[in-house]
């Protein structure tokens, strides 16, 4: 099976859809909300699937918020619509078992199964044994300022299906809408919709 078909499999896309769901979370640019999810994919499932097929699908922008930060100053976050964020939910599913294979097991952020927990308890395991320190880094502005041409020469390293790739980079250039105002995304990629709850582990805080 190509690796479009296995993300728009039924299994998987329902897997995606009750992941959504169970995240909730606000509506995006179009005001469908997660309650509305079930009847709009009834009507527009096989639209939305043929135009992914044909790679004609075009994702909508991210719609923009900010939240405070611990240290007083703000974040922006993307709240894409509830049917994008099935789609990428159904493309991370896929993916995250591929690319897990090829992370550090020193690796803990954003990671099926893992916490900010292990990642403690390993930091005291590797003091006992006698390691002196701990360094916490922080990329400042790194989602704001990732490379799309660069983020796509890595994913084209190991995902071969060129309509998985084109998908990802119609996610990167959708957009973001601050207010009524539309923003093109040249760079960077959105914090918000996948980048925490879709690839946060069950019991991660």
């Amino acid at each position: 099976m190509e690796l479009l078909e296995e993300i728009l499999s039924r299994k998987n896309l329902n897997e995606a859809y009750k992941r959504v769901y169970a995240n909730k979370g606000a509506s995006g640019v179009d005001g469908v909300s997660v309650e509305e999810l079930h009847e709009h994919l009834r009507v527009h499932k096989a639209e939305i699937l043929e135009g992914i097929r044909t790679r004609k699908y075009k994702p909508q922008p991210v719609r923009r918020v900010e939240i405070p930060k611990d240290t007083g100053k703000m974040r922006q976050l993307g709240i894409p619509t509830v049917v994008d964020r099935v789609i990428q939910q159904a493309v991370a599913q896929v993916l995250s078992p591929i690319y897990e294979r090829q992370f550090s097991n020193s690796s803990y952020g954003f990671r099926p199964g893992r916490s900010c927990e292990m990642a403690i308890v390993r930091s005291l395991e590797l003091l006992n044994d006698g390691c002196d320190w701990v360094v916490d880094i922080d990329l400042e502005r790194f989602f704001d300022t990732v490379n799309h041409d660069r983020l796509m020469n890595i994913l084209h390293r190991t995902i071969a299906d060129g309509d998985v790739l084109s998908l990802i980079r119609k996610f990167l250039v959708s957009g973001v809408m601050v207010g009524e105002t539309y923003e093109e995304t040249p760079v960077g990629t959105p914090q918000g919709g996948l980048c925490y709850a879709a690839h946060k582990p069950p019991n991660a805080q």
